[in-house]
């Protein structure tokens, strides 16, 4: 695909994407088109040294939902309440308490 077809390229979100998506697919429904690229080139090694799920050569994609699941992951959204940064520092939200007069 030339880099003029790229910007051609319909968004569609991880919930549109088929059940193995190519990884331009999954760059696009993830960081956009307009990063697409620096994601596939810059991001995508890096993630797949921290566990991001592999190509299944049988299907020639990644499995989508593993790959949201990787990300719940990643940004600590199955921890309940608990945030997560990507470096890993995590910040457990609490209620303001109420000043007493």
């Amino acid at each position: 695909m030339s880099a003029a077809n790229d910007n051609r390229l319909p968004f569609k979100s991880l919930d549109a994407l088929p059940l193995f998506a190519t990884d331009k697919e999954i760059a696009v429904a993830v960081v956009g088109r307009t990063t697409a690229k620096y994601w596939l080139t810059a991001v995508l090694p890096t993630l797949e040294r921290r566990g991001f799920p592999a190509q299944d050569p049988l299907h020639a994609g990644r499995a989508v939902p593993l790959v949201r699941k990787f990300y719940e992951d990643y940004f600590g959204i199955t921890a309940g309440f608990a945030m997560a940064k990507p470096g890993g520092e995590e910040k457990i939200w609490q209620p303001k308490k109420k000043r007493s007069a």
